[in-house]
């Protein structure tokens, strides 16, 4: 099916690209690399894209068949608020992922897997712009007194730390990060996105299809550097091992889980015919997915590293590994093999927040030995960070009574450096109120967003 595609207004186009300017510097490289990466693929294109032909009655919910609504108004109020918040937080999570990036690209030691997240960044950009498109084309104000410009504005003056989702408030310590994300956390986003393809406002709910088509290549650009880290890892001189890869996936599946939002809820978004799923029932699909997918990324370790052995027999012996959790000729589940943490392990959100449960899913009743327990499973780098510092602090205060569980939930670290997005001014400010000079430059100074 083919889509729309249109451009924002001047004004929020020009503060996307504003923004971009200062948070993805390395956002020009994509089109000098395109051809060469990428040669069979349509070229990028940062517009708003909207799919044609898509279902015009709603497809689940208490108003089940009853036609989608093309204006928040026309929306259950209830539903255009809530709609309203999810899209608020999913442009948010698309232009945090772009700031996690851009901090590490630089430091791939492979120029395709720098260009295939180089792609990946100009794509949440695109996401991001869709969401802008979403908030700005329609009259929000049933649900809001916040007016468009200043609800973009917000949006554009986040940086990591203060973003609405703990995923995207976590600096990466290395490019590796930047691979393992793209693995879980862009598929959290797929699940998402899947689930809002049912969406009652017409609008978001063809907005997901071309999301999407590019969401796919995203998992790709995680799993496919995995996979190919996992065969060298059995070499002597690996740089990347399978610990390594495993500290990376325990930093980030639990934030995974989380964006999913309390396992408990999700049922109201269903009602209101937002989504398609409740929480609990998407994140038990996505952790059976992740084990699929270390399932995958364990075999071509093992077959890498018994290359006598048939594909058959070495995916036989690895099914007998993890069928037994223990060793089978010198193949061991607990020192070379990736796998899923415990669902509860190191939780700060949901059903499990600050439960002091292990990564195999034993239960620890000393806080100091859960703390050092969840320290010796976690990347270095990361221990040492405010993020973790301020977690244990947490975790010793819900387990010793002095923090009560519900301000540890809504709590989490403010980086120094949390105010507006743009570092040559002072307050946020992000497009030019006068036209285009001639020469296609911008000419006088740079104010806030104008109505």
């Amino acid at each position: 099916m083919a889509d729309h595609q249109s451009q924002l207004p001047r004004q929020y186009h020009e503060a996307v690209m504003h923004w971009q300017r200062h948070n993805f510097p390395d956002y020009p490289k994509l089109p000098e690399q395109w051809d060469t990466y990428f040669p069979k693929d349509e070229a990028f294109c940062l517009c708003a894209r909207i799919q044609q032909n898509m279902p015009e009655h709603i497809e689940v919910g208490d108003r089940k068949g009853q036609p989608k609504a093309v204006a928040p108004r026309e929306l259950d109020p209830k539903a255009a608020e809530e709609l309203l918040a999810i899209i608020r937080a999913q442009a948010s999570t698309e232009f945090g992922s772009i700031q996690q990036h851009q901090a590490t690209l630089a430091r791939a030691s492979d120029p395709q897997d720098q260009a295939w997240v180089l792609r990946v960044m100009a794509e949440e950009l695109r996401h991001g712009y869709q969401m802008i498109h979403l908030l700005t084309s329609a009259d929000w104000s049933p649900v809001t007194d916040t007016k468009p410009q200043d609800m973009v504005e917000e949006i554009l003056s986040m940086k990591t730390g203060s973003h609405v989702l703990a995923a995207f408030n976590l600096e990466y310590d290395s490019f590796v990060d930047n691979i393992v994300f793209a693995a879980f956390i862009d598929r959290v986003g797929k699940y998402q996105l899947t689930m809002q393809k049912v969406n009652a406002y017409q609008p978001m709910a063809s907005s997901m299809p071309p999301m999407l088509r590019e969401e796919a290549f995203h998992l790709a650009a995680g799993v496919i550097p995995m996979r190919r880290w996992a065969e060298a890892a059995v070499k002597s001189d690996a740089l990347i091992t399978m610990p390594v890869l495993q500290k990376v996936v325990n930093k980030w599946f639990g934030r995974g889980l989380e964006m999913f939002g309390d396992e408990r809820g999700g049922k109201t978004n269903v009602r209101l015919g937002l989504k398609d799923k409740t929480n609990r029932v998407a994140q038990d699909e996505y952790i059976a997915e992740c084990d699929k997918m270390l399932d995958d990324i364990n075999q071509r370790y093992v077959r890498a590293r018994f290359p006598r052995l048939s594909r058959d027999e070495a995916d036989a012996l690895y099914a007998r590994v993890k069928a037994d959790r223990g060793a089978i000729d010198g193949l061991s589940w607990d020192d070379d093999l990736l796998k899923l943490p415990h669902a509860s392990f190191f939780r700060r959100r949901g059903e499990s927040a600050f439960q002091m449960i292990g990564f195999d899913g034993g239960t620890f009743t000393d806080v100091d030995a859960y703390i050092a327990h969840v320290r010796d499973h976690l990347p270095e780098a990361y221990v040492a960070s405010v993020d973790v510092k301020h977690w244990a602090e947490l975790q010793r205060g819900v387990a010793r009574g002095t923090v009560p569980l519900e301000k540890a939930l809504s709590s989490m670290p403010r980086l120094a450096r949390v105010g507006g997005a743009c570092p040559c001014a002072n307050s946020v400010r992000w497009v030019v109120d006068v036209e285009v000079s001639p020469n296609g430059g911008l000419g006088g100074q740079e104010t806030r967003l104008s109505p």
